[in-house]
Protein backbone atom coordinates (compact mmCIF):
# COMPACT_ATOMS: atom_id res chain seq x y z
CA UNK A 1 0.00 0.00 0.00
CA UNK A 2 1.35 3.33 -0.89
CA UNK A 3 0.51 7.20 -0.79
CA UNK A 4 1.35 9.89 -2.68
CA UNK A 5 1.02 13.74 -1.53
CA UNK A 6 0.34 15.59 -5.03
CA UNK A 7 -0.93 18.93 -3.62
CA UNK A 8 -0.74 20.84 -0.15
CA UNK A 9 2.52 19.32 0.62
CA UNK A 10 4.54 21.86 2.23
CA UNK A 11 1.71 24.84 1.73
CA UNK A 12 -1.64 25.25 2.13
CA UNK A 13 -3.65 24.75 -0.85
CA UNK A 14 -4.48 22.03 -3.48
CA UNK A 15 -4.96 19.21 -1.26
CA UNK A 16 -4.74 15.91 -3.41
CA UNK A 17 -3.45 12.71 -1.88
CA UNK A 18 -3.73 9.51 -3.60
CA UNK A 19 -4.03 6.11 -1.68
CA UNK A 20 -2.92 3.06 -3.61
CA UNK A 21 -3.20 -0.68 -3.08
CA UNK A 22 -2.84 -3.47 -5.97
CA UNK A 23 -6.45 -3.38 -6.56
CA UNK A 24 -7.31 0.01 -5.93
CA UNK A 25 -6.77 3.71 -6.42
CA UNK A 26 -8.97 6.28 -3.93
CA UNK A 27 -7.96 10.04 -3.97
CA UNK A 28 -8.16 11.60 -0.56
CA UNK A 29 -9.60 15.38 -1.55
CA UNK A 30 -9.05 17.27 -4.45
CA UNK A 31 -8.33 20.63 -4.16
CA UNK A 32 -7.17 24.11 -6.05
CA UNK A 33 -4.43 26.04 -5.74
CA UNK A 34 -4.91 29.20 -5.08
CA UNK A 35 -2.24 32.09 -4.97
CA UNK A 36 -0.51 34.22 -7.90
CA UNK A 37 -2.08 33.85 -10.49
CA UNK A 38 -0.16 32.42 -13.21
CA UNK A 39 1.59 29.94 -10.66
CA UNK A 40 -1.95 28.70 -9.74
CA UNK A 41 -3.64 28.17 -13.45
CA UNK A 42 -0.53 26.26 -14.32
CA UNK A 43 -1.09 23.90 -11.09
CA UNK A 44 -4.32 23.85 -11.28
CA UNK A 45 -5.05 22.81 -14.97
CA UNK A 46 -2.83 20.01 -14.70
CA UNK A 47 -4.29 16.44 -13.33
CA UNK A 48 -0.99 13.99 -12.47
CA UNK A 49 -2.73 10.99 -12.89
CA UNK A 50 -5.10 9.76 -15.19
CA UNK A 51 -8.69 10.30 -13.49
CA UNK A 52 -9.58 6.69 -15.20
CA UNK A 53 -7.62 4.98 -12.26
CA UNK A 54 -9.14 6.18 -9.37
CA UNK A 55 -11.57 3.82 -7.86
CA UNK A 56 -13.10 6.44 -5.72
CA UNK A 57 -12.34 9.73 -4.16
CA UNK A 58 -13.02 11.03 -0.29
CA UNK A 59 -13.61 14.74 0.03
CA UNK A 60 -12.87 15.79 3.95
CA UNK A 61 -15.08 18.80 3.53
CA UNK A 62 -16.15 21.93 1.27
CA UNK A 63 -13.51 24.39 0.92
CA UNK A 64 -12.42 24.51 -2.45
CA UNK A 65 -8.38 24.56 -1.61
CA UNK A 66 -9.78 20.94 -0.82
CA UNK A 67 -12.92 20.61 -3.24
CA UNK A 68 -12.10 23.03 -6.12
CA UNK A 69 -11.05 20.48 -8.97
CA UNK A 70 -13.55 18.32 -8.47
CA UNK A 71 -15.59 19.22 -11.39
CA UNK A 72 -11.64 17.87 -13.60
CA UNK A 73 -11.62 14.77 -12.48
CA UNK A 74 -15.67 13.58 -13.65
CA UNK A 75 -15.02 15.22 -16.83
CA UNK A 76 -12.17 13.36 -17.86
CA UNK A 77 -13.01 10.23 -17.16
CA UNK A 78 -13.25 9.60 -13.50
CA UNK A 79 -16.08 6.59 -13.57
CA UNK A 80 -16.44 6.29 -8.80
CA UNK A 81 -18.57 8.16 -6.32
CA UNK A 82 -17.47 10.68 -4.12
CA UNK A 83 -17.85 10.00 -0.71
CA UNK A 84 -18.33 12.94 1.53
CA UNK A 85 -20.79 13.95 4.89
CA UNK A 86 -24.30 15.19 3.60
CA UNK A 87 -23.47 18.79 4.92
CA UNK A 88 -20.32 18.75 2.51
CA UNK A 89 -22.08 17.42 -0.55
CA UNK A 90 -25.31 20.40 0.42
CA UNK A 91 -22.43 23.38 0.44
CA UNK A 92 -20.94 21.57 -2.68
CA UNK A 93 -23.84 21.82 -4.59
CA UNK A 94 -23.30 26.03 -4.19
CA UNK A 95 -19.47 26.19 -3.53
CA UNK A 96 -18.79 24.33 -6.80
CA UNK A 97 -21.05 25.97 -9.47
CA UNK A 98 -19.55 29.17 -7.82
CA UNK A 99 -15.64 28.91 -8.51
CA UNK A 100 -17.00 27.63 -12.32
CA UNK A 101 -18.98 31.26 -12.56
CA UNK A 102 -15.50 32.58 -10.94
CA UNK A 103 -13.17 30.85 -13.37
CA UNK A 104 -15.90 31.55 -16.24
CA UNK A 105 -15.85 35.50 -15.64
CA UNK A 106 -12.18 36.19 -14.76
CA UNK A 107 -11.34 34.66 -18.09
CA UNK A 108 -14.13 36.53 -19.87
CA UNK A 109 -12.74 39.67 -18.62
CA UNK A 110 -9.11 38.66 -19.17
CA UNK A 111 -10.32 37.71 -23.01
CA UNK A 112 -12.34 41.73 -23.07
CA UNK A 113 -8.75 43.01 -21.84
CA UNK A 114 -6.67 41.35 -24.55
CA UNK A 115 -9.16 42.51 -27.27
CA UNK A 116 -9.62 46.06 -25.89
CA UNK A 117 -5.75 46.21 -26.03
CA UNK A 118 -5.43 44.92 -29.65
CA UNK A 119 -7.95 47.04 -30.91
CA UNK A 120 -6.07 50.47 -29.08
CA UNK A 121 -2.85 49.22 -31.15
CA UNK A 122 -4.76 48.42 -34.43
CA UNK A 123 -6.08 51.76 -33.59
CA UNK A 124 -2.83 53.78 -33.50
CA UNK A 125 -1.65 52.39 -36.54
CA UNK A 126 0.74 49.70 -34.55
CA UNK A 127 1.08 46.31 -36.41
CA UNK A 128 0.67 45.14 -39.21
CA UNK A 129 -2.97 45.31 -39.94
CA UNK A 130 -4.74 48.11 -38.95
CA UNK A 131 -8.93 49.95 -38.70
CA UNK A 132 -10.19 53.33 -39.14
CA UNK A 133 -10.13 54.69 -35.93
CA UNK A 134 -14.36 54.75 -36.57
CA UNK A 135 -14.10 51.33 -37.42
CA UNK A 136 -12.18 50.51 -33.97
CA UNK A 137 -14.50 52.90 -32.06
CA UNK A 138 -17.52 51.21 -33.23
CA UNK A 139 -15.95 47.37 -32.47
CA UNK A 140 -14.90 48.47 -29.17
CA UNK A 141 -18.33 49.68 -28.58
CA UNK A 142 -19.80 46.28 -29.23
CA UNK A 143 -17.02 44.55 -26.87
CA UNK A 144 -19.76 46.07 -23.59
CA UNK A 145 -22.93 45.50 -23.17
CA UNK A 146 -25.01 47.36 -20.85
CA UNK A 147 -23.05 49.26 -18.42
CA UNK A 148 -21.54 45.96 -16.67
CA UNK A 149 -21.95 42.99 -19.02
CA UNK A 150 -19.73 41.73 -22.19
CA UNK A 151 -20.64 41.13 -25.36
CA UNK A 152 -19.02 37.65 -25.14
CA UNK A 153 -20.01 36.89 -28.89
CA UNK A 154 -18.10 39.79 -30.67
CA UNK A 155 -15.12 39.22 -28.01
CA UNK A 156 -14.62 35.64 -29.33
CA UNK A 157 -15.29 36.37 -33.06
CA UNK A 158 -12.58 39.12 -32.48
CA UNK A 159 -10.01 36.52 -30.79
CA UNK A 160 -10.46 34.34 -33.55
CA UNK A 161 -10.12 37.17 -36.64
CA UNK A 162 -6.50 38.63 -34.83
CA UNK A 163 -5.41 35.02 -33.70
CA UNK A 164 -5.21 36.13 -30.08
CA UNK A 165 -4.75 33.96 -27.18
CA UNK A 166 -7.76 33.79 -25.28
CA UNK A 167 -8.11 32.46 -21.54
CA UNK A 168 -10.58 29.61 -20.57
CA UNK A 169 -11.44 28.27 -17.46
CA UNK A 170 -11.07 25.36 -15.75
CA UNK A 171 -14.32 24.16 -15.91
CA UNK A 172 -18.18 25.82 -16.62
CA UNK A 173 -20.88 26.29 -14.76
CA UNK A 174 -22.12 23.22 -16.62
CA UNK A 175 -19.36 20.76 -15.64
CA UNK A 176 -19.40 21.67 -12.14
CA UNK A 177 -23.13 21.06 -12.30
CA UNK A 178 -22.33 17.59 -13.61
CA UNK A 179 -19.53 16.89 -10.91
CA UNK A 180 -22.47 16.80 -8.40
CA UNK A 181 -24.50 13.79 -9.80
CA UNK A 182 -21.22 11.85 -8.44
CA UNK A 183 -21.01 12.93 -4.46
CA UNK A 184 -22.89 10.62 -2.17
CA UNK A 185 -23.21 12.25 1.62
CA UNK A 186 -23.19 9.91 4.45
CA UNK A 187 -23.43 10.66 8.39
CA UNK A 188 -20.59 10.37 10.56
CA UNK A 189 -19.48 6.82 12.22
CA UNK A 190 -21.62 5.41 9.28
CA UNK A 191 -18.65 2.75 7.44
CA UNK A 192 -18.60 3.18 3.49
CA UNK A 193 -17.61 1.00 1.18
CA UNK A 194 -15.24 2.66 -1.11
CA UNK A 195 -12.78 -0.95 -2.67
CA UNK A 196 -12.24 -4.15 -2.59
CA UNK A 197 -11.43 -5.36 0.72
CA UNK A 198 -11.31 -1.42 1.86
CA UNK A 199 -13.99 0.98 4.16
CA UNK A 200 -14.11 4.44 5.21
CA UNK A 201 -15.30 6.00 8.22
CA UNK A 202 -16.31 9.48 8.95
CA UNK A 203 -15.81 11.66 12.08
CA UNK A 204 -16.25 15.21 12.98
CA UNK A 205 -13.56 17.27 11.97
CA UNK A 206 -14.75 20.52 14.05
CA UNK A 207 -13.25 22.62 11.17
CA UNK A 208 -16.45 23.62 9.17
CA UNK A 209 -20.10 22.20 9.05
CA UNK A 210 -19.56 18.94 7.57
CA UNK A 211 -15.47 18.81 8.26
CA UNK A 212 -14.40 15.09 8.30
CA UNK A 213 -11.77 13.14 9.38
CA UNK A 214 -11.40 10.32 7.40
CA UNK A 215 -10.28 6.68 8.64
CA UNK A 216 -9.91 4.16 6.26
CA UNK A 217 -9.81 0.23 7.31
CA UNK A 218 -7.74 -1.46 4.03
CA UNK A 219 -6.77 -5.67 3.50
CA UNK A 220 -4.05 -6.18 1.11
CA UNK A 221 -1.68 -9.59 0.89
CA UNK A 222 -3.26 -10.55 3.66
CA UNK A 223 -2.52 -7.78 6.02
CA UNK A 224 -5.14 -5.30 7.78
CA UNK A 225 -3.91 -1.73 7.33
CA UNK A 226 -5.61 1.75 9.16
CA UNK A 227 -5.21 5.29 7.23
CA UNK A 228 -6.18 8.61 8.89
CA UNK A 229 -6.74 11.42 6.81
CA UNK A 230 -7.46 14.71 9.35
CA UNK A 231 -8.29 17.05 6.07
CA UNK A 232 -8.72 20.36 8.33
CA UNK A 233 -8.60 20.04 11.99
CA UNK A 234 -10.90 22.79 13.87
CA UNK A 235 -10.37 24.24 17.36
CA UNK A 236 -11.75 22.92 20.57
CA UNK A 237 -14.75 24.92 22.52
CA UNK A 238 -15.47 26.95 19.63
CA UNK A 239 -19.15 28.10 18.86
CA UNK A 240 -21.52 26.01 16.40
CA UNK A 241 -20.20 22.70 15.96
CA UNK A 242 -18.68 20.50 17.65
CA UNK A 243 -15.19 19.75 18.76
CA UNK A 244 -12.70 17.59 16.58
CA UNK A 245 -13.02 14.13 17.65
CA UNK A 246 -11.23 12.26 20.62
CA UNK A 247 -13.21 8.83 21.21
CA UNK A 248 -12.74 7.03 17.80
CA UNK A 249 -14.16 3.12 17.55
CA UNK A 250 -12.65 0.50 18.70
CA UNK A 251 -11.76 -0.93 15.01
CA UNK A 252 -10.14 2.23 14.74
CA UNK A 253 -7.46 2.95 17.14
CA UNK A 254 -4.33 1.75 15.75
CA UNK A 255 -3.43 3.47 12.89
CA UNK A 256 -0.36 3.18 10.50
CA UNK A 257 -0.03 6.01 8.82
CA UNK A 258 -2.13 9.63 10.25
CA UNK A 259 -1.86 12.56 7.35
CA UNK A 260 -1.95 15.61 9.67
CA UNK A 261 -2.64 19.10 8.29
CA UNK A 262 0.03 21.74 9.91
CA UNK A 263 -1.56 25.01 9.02
CA UNK A 264 -0.37 26.57 12.24
CA UNK A 265 2.17 24.11 13.29
CA UNK A 266 4.33 26.94 14.72
CA UNK A 267 2.13 29.15 16.04
CA UNK A 268 -0.67 29.42 18.89
CA UNK A 269 -3.83 31.30 18.87
CA UNK A 270 -5.53 33.29 20.86
CA UNK A 271 -7.86 31.78 23.29
CA UNK A 272 -11.28 31.11 21.93
CA UNK A 273 -12.86 33.14 25.48
CA UNK A 274 -11.20 36.18 23.57
CA UNK A 275 -13.29 36.30 20.57
CA UNK A 276 -16.39 37.72 21.30
CA UNK A 277 -14.72 40.44 23.78
CA UNK A 278 -12.00 41.23 20.78
CA UNK A 279 -14.74 41.69 18.58
CA UNK A 280 -16.65 43.78 20.49
CA UNK A 281 -13.38 45.99 21.30
CA UNK A 282 -12.98 46.59 17.64
CA UNK A 283 -16.62 47.49 16.96
CA UNK A 284 -16.68 50.01 19.66
CA UNK A 285 -13.83 51.25 18.47
CA UNK A 286 -14.62 51.62 14.88
CA UNK A 287 -18.23 53.11 15.81
CA UNK A 288 -16.21 55.93 18.01
CA UNK A 289 -14.31 56.90 14.49
CA UNK A 290 -18.07 56.95 12.81
CA UNK A 291 -16.32 54.48 10.37
CA UNK A 292 -17.46 50.93 8.43
CA UNK A 293 -16.20 47.92 9.74
CA UNK A 294 -15.01 45.74 6.59
CA UNK A 295 -14.24 41.97 6.87
CA UNK A 296 -13.34 39.81 4.32
CA UNK A 297 -14.58 36.29 4.88
CA UNK A 298 -14.88 33.04 3.50
CA UNK A 299 -18.63 32.47 2.51
CA UNK A 300 -18.66 28.90 4.26
CA UNK A 301 -17.94 28.82 7.90
CA UNK A 302 -16.79 32.06 8.80
CA UNK A 303 -18.82 34.09 7.41
CA UNK A 304 -21.79 31.77 9.63
CA UNK A 305 -19.25 32.32 13.09
CA UNK A 306 -18.94 35.99 12.65
CA UNK A 307 -23.02 36.05 12.58
CA UNK A 308 -23.53 33.90 15.33
CA UNK A 309 -21.04 36.19 17.81
CA UNK A 310 -22.61 39.30 16.15
CA UNK A 311 -25.86 37.99 17.24
CA UNK A 312 -25.05 36.81 20.65
CA UNK A 313 -23.38 40.48 21.06
CA UNK A 314 -26.69 42.29 19.72
CA UNK A 315 -28.30 40.00 22.69
CA UNK A 316 -26.73 41.16 25.33
CA UNK A 317 -27.56 45.10 24.02
CA UNK A 318 -23.52 46.38 25.35
CA UNK A 319 -22.64 48.06 21.89
CA UNK A 320 -24.84 50.18 19.42
CA UNK A 321 -26.96 47.51 17.02
CA UNK A 322 -24.60 48.61 13.96
CA UNK A 323 -26.39 47.05 10.53
CA UNK A 324 -24.67 43.80 9.20
CA UNK A 325 -24.78 43.52 5.53
CA UNK A 326 -23.23 39.96 4.31
CA UNK A 327 -22.19 41.30 0.54
CA UNK A 328 -21.67 37.65 -1.07
CA UNK A 329 -24.50 35.81 -2.70
CA UNK A 330 -22.48 32.88 -2.11
CA UNK A 331 -22.54 33.20 1.59
CA UNK A 332 -26.28 34.03 1.58
CA UNK A 333 -26.64 30.47 0.42
CA UNK A 334 -24.50 28.90 2.53
CA UNK A 335 -25.93 30.29 5.51
CA UNK A 336 -28.80 28.75 4.92
CA UNK A 337 -27.28 25.21 4.29
CA UNK A 338 -26.14 25.98 7.74
CA UNK A 339 -29.63 26.32 9.05
CA UNK A 340 -30.51 23.12 7.23
CA UNK A 341 -28.38 21.32 9.25
CA UNK A 342 -28.83 21.75 13.69
CA UNK A 343 -27.85 17.83 13.77
CA UNK A 344 -24.41 18.67 13.80
CA UNK A 345 -24.77 22.08 15.97
CA UNK A 346 -22.67 21.51 19.63
CA UNK A 347 -24.32 21.43 23.21
CA UNK A 348 -23.94 25.68 23.57
CA UNK A 349 -25.51 26.83 20.17
CA UNK A 350 -28.65 24.44 21.08
CA UNK A 351 -28.70 26.30 24.08
CA UNK A 352 -27.90 29.97 23.30
CA UNK A 353 -30.51 29.90 20.22
CA UNK A 354 -32.63 26.70 19.25
CA UNK A 355 -34.07 26.30 22.71
CA UNK A 356 -35.12 29.95 22.54
CA UNK A 357 -36.30 29.36 19.08
CA UNK A 358 -33.92 30.85 17.31
CA UNK A 359 -31.86 31.09 14.21
CA UNK A 360 -28.33 31.78 15.30
CA UNK A 361 -27.54 33.62 11.82
CA UNK A 362 -30.71 35.78 11.33
CA UNK A 363 -31.47 39.11 13.53
CA UNK A 364 -33.14 42.05 12.94
CA UNK A 365 -30.24 44.42 11.68
CA UNK A 366 -28.47 41.59 9.66
CA UNK A 367 -29.09 42.07 5.69
CA UNK A 368 -27.90 40.09 2.82
CA UNK A 369 -27.21 42.14 0.06
CA UNK A 370 -28.20 40.33 -3.25
CA UNK A 371 -27.99 42.34 -6.08
CA UNK A 372 -24.89 44.40 -7.85
CA UNK A 373 -26.88 47.30 -7.37
CA UNK A 374 -27.65 47.34 -3.96
CA UNK A 375 -23.69 46.38 -3.47
CA UNK A 376 -22.67 49.52 -5.10
CA UNK A 377 -24.99 51.30 -3.35
CA UNK A 378 -23.18 49.91 -0.36
CA UNK A 379 -19.80 50.72 -1.18
CA UNK A 380 -20.45 54.22 -1.30
CA UNK A 381 -22.58 54.28 1.98
CA UNK A 382 -20.60 56.76 4.91
CA UNK A 383 -22.81 55.61 7.99
CA UNK A 384 -21.20 53.49 10.18
CA UNK A 385 -21.84 49.82 9.25
CA UNK A 386 -20.72 46.61 9.03
CA UNK A 387 -19.61 44.59 5.89
CA UNK A 388 -19.00 40.55 5.51
CA UNK A 389 -18.16 40.16 1.82
CA UNK A 390 -15.73 37.69 0.15
CA UNK A 391 -13.47 36.56 -0.86
CA UNK A 392 -11.71 35.67 2.61
CA UNK A 393 -8.53 36.21 0.80
CA UNK A 394 -9.27 39.72 -0.76
CA UNK A 395 -8.52 37.95 -4.32
CA UNK A 396 -11.81 38.42 -5.69
CA UNK A 397 -15.40 39.68 -5.16
CA UNK A 398 -17.30 41.85 -3.59
CA UNK A 399 -14.62 42.79 -1.04
CA UNK A 400 -12.55 44.66 -3.91
CA UNK A 401 -15.17 46.98 -4.47
CA UNK A 402 -15.79 47.90 -0.55
CA UNK A 403 -11.99 47.93 -0.39
CA UNK A 404 -11.64 50.29 -3.50
CA UNK A 405 -14.24 53.03 -1.73
CA UNK A 406 -12.97 52.32 2.16
CA UNK A 407 -9.53 51.59 2.27
CA UNK A 408 -7.96 55.03 2.60
CA UNK A 409 -9.89 56.58 5.24
CA UNK A 410 -8.69 55.80 8.47
CA UNK A 411 -11.82 56.09 10.27
CA UNK A 412 -12.83 52.77 8.90
CA UNK A 413 -11.22 49.33 9.85
CA UNK A 414 -10.53 46.68 7.89
CA UNK A 415 -10.78 43.10 10.43
CA UNK A 416 -8.90 40.05 9.40
CA UNK A 417 -9.92 36.48 11.03
CA UNK A 418 -8.85 33.81 8.65
CA UNK A 419 -5.92 32.82 7.24
CA UNK A 420 -4.27 34.82 4.45
CA UNK A 421 -2.19 32.50 2.12
CA UNK A 422 0.68 33.89 0.64
CA UNK A 423 0.64 35.85 -2.50
CA UNK A 424 -2.37 37.31 -2.01
CA UNK A 425 -3.81 40.71 -1.33
CA UNK A 426 -5.30 39.59 2.08
CA UNK A 427 -1.66 38.59 3.04
CA UNK A 428 -0.22 42.46 2.05
CA UNK A 429 -2.90 43.88 3.95
CA UNK A 430 -2.71 42.00 6.85
CA UNK A 431 1.61 42.41 6.84
CA UNK A 432 1.54 46.10 5.80
CA UNK A 433 -0.86 47.08 7.52
CA UNK A 434 -0.40 45.58 11.06
CA UNK A 435 3.36 47.20 10.34
CA UNK A 436 1.83 50.38 9.76
CA UNK A 437 -0.07 50.05 13.05
CA UNK A 438 2.74 48.99 15.21
CA UNK A 439 5.08 52.01 13.89
CA UNK A 440 2.01 53.94 15.63
CA UNK A 441 0.90 54.80 11.97
CA UNK A 442 3.97 57.12 11.94
CA UNK A 443 4.93 58.32 7.73
CA UNK A 444 3.03 57.63 4.79
CA UNK A 445 0.67 54.52 4.12
CA UNK A 446 1.59 51.93 2.78
CA UNK A 447 0.24 51.55 -0.90
CA UNK A 448 -1.42 48.74 -2.25
CA UNK A 449 -2.22 47.42 -5.52
CA UNK A 450 -5.47 46.50 -6.87
CA UNK A 451 -7.85 46.58 -9.46
CA UNK A 452 -5.23 47.72 -11.54
CA UNK A 453 -4.40 51.00 -9.07
CA UNK A 454 -2.49 52.40 -6.31
CA UNK A 455 -4.69 52.81 -2.70
CA UNK A 456 -2.85 54.24 0.81
CA UNK A 457 -3.74 52.03 3.62
CA UNK A 458 -5.09 54.14 6.03
CA UNK A 459 -8.00 52.22 7.45
CA UNK A 460 -6.93 50.17 10.23
CA UNK A 461 -5.83 46.60 10.31
CA UNK A 462 -6.83 44.37 13.13
CA UNK A 463 -6.69 40.95 13.22
CA UNK A 464 -8.77 38.60 15.44
CA UNK A 465 -6.97 35.10 15.31
CA UNK A 466 -9.48 33.20 18.12
CA UNK A 467 -11.61 33.25 14.29
CA UNK A 468 -9.79 30.96 12.89
CA UNK A 469 -11.24 27.55 11.94
CA UNK A 470 -7.79 25.72 12.18
CA UNK A 471 -6.38 24.43 15.32
CA UNK A 472 -2.82 25.93 16.59
CA UNK A 473 0.34 23.82 17.89
CA UNK A 474 -1.10 22.87 21.38
CA UNK A 475 -4.55 22.29 19.51
CA UNK A 476 -2.81 19.63 17.49
CA UNK A 477 -1.36 18.39 19.88
CA UNK A 478 -3.66 17.59 21.91
CA UNK A 479 -5.56 15.62 19.48
CA UNK A 480 -2.44 13.30 19.62
CA UNK A 481 -2.49 12.79 22.73
CA UNK A 482 -6.02 12.90 24.11
CA UNK A 483 -7.63 11.20 21.49
CA UNK A 484 -7.43 7.40 21.96
CA UNK A 485 -5.36 6.84 18.55
CA UNK A 486 -2.54 4.84 18.32
CA UNK A 487 -0.20 6.36 15.95
CA UNK A 488 2.23 4.26 14.38
CA UNK A 489 3.44 6.98 11.85
CA UNK A 490 2.38 10.85 10.83
CA UNK A 491 3.32 12.38 7.28
CA UNK A 492 2.38 16.46 8.17
CA UNK A 493 1.06 18.40 4.82
CA UNK A 494 -0.87 21.31 4.42
CA UNK A 495 1.19 24.13 5.96
CA UNK A 496 3.58 26.73 4.43
CA UNK A 497 7.03 24.80 4.76
CA UNK A 498 8.45 26.97 7.73
CA UNK A 499 5.07 25.80 9.78
CA UNK A 500 5.46 22.20 8.91
CA UNK A 501 9.20 21.52 9.38
CA UNK A 502 8.41 23.32 12.74
CA UNK A 503 5.66 21.20 13.93
CA UNK A 504 7.58 17.92 12.78
CA UNK A 505 10.77 18.72 14.68
CA UNK A 506 7.85 19.57 17.82
CA UNK A 507 6.37 16.61 17.36
CA UNK A 508 9.53 14.59 17.04
CA UNK A 509 10.30 15.95 20.14
CA UNK A 510 7.28 14.80 22.17
CA UNK A 511 8.08 10.95 20.60
CA UNK A 512 6.26 10.82 17.65
CA UNK A 513 7.37 9.27 14.47
CA UNK A 514 7.16 12.11 11.35
CA UNK A 515 7.93 12.32 7.81
CA UNK A 516 7.44 15.74 5.67
CA UNK A 517 6.36 14.96 2.06
CA UNK A 518 7.18 16.26 -0.58
CA UNK A 519 4.97 17.07 -3.84
CA UNK A 520 4.71 13.76 -5.95
CA UNK A 521 6.41 11.81 -3.59
CA UNK A 522 5.41 8.30 -3.13
CA UNK A 523 5.80 6.29 0.99
CA UNK A 524 5.28 3.15 1.24
CA UNK A 525 2.71 2.78 4.04
CA UNK A 526 4.22 -0.26 6.26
Amino acid sequence: MHLTCYGAVREVTGSMHLLSTDSDHILLDCGMFQGRRSEAAEKNKVMPFDPGILTNAVLSHAHIDHSGRIPLLTKNGFNGRLICTRATADACEYLLPDSAHIQESDANYLNYKTVRATLSRLKTGRGKDTVSHREAARIKKLLKKNRHGLNLETINDLLDQYRLQGVHPLYTIEDAEQALTYFDGYPYHEPVTIGRDMTCTLYDAGHILGSAITMINAREDGRQYKICYTGDLGRFDKPIINDPTLAFAGQDQAVDLLIMESTYGDRLHPPVADLKPGLEKVLAATYERGGTLLIPSFAFGRTQELLYVLHEIYNENKLPRLPVYVDSPLATKLTRVFGEHPEVYDQQARQTFLKKGQNPFLFDQMHFVASVEESIALNRDDRPHIVVAASGMCEAGRILHHLRYKIHSERNTILVVGYMAQNTLGRRILEQGIAYEKSGRNGPPPLLKFMNKQYPLKAHVVQLGGFSAHGDKSEMLRFLKKSNLKIKKIALVHGEEDQTLAFAKFLRSEGFTVTVPRRGETMEIK
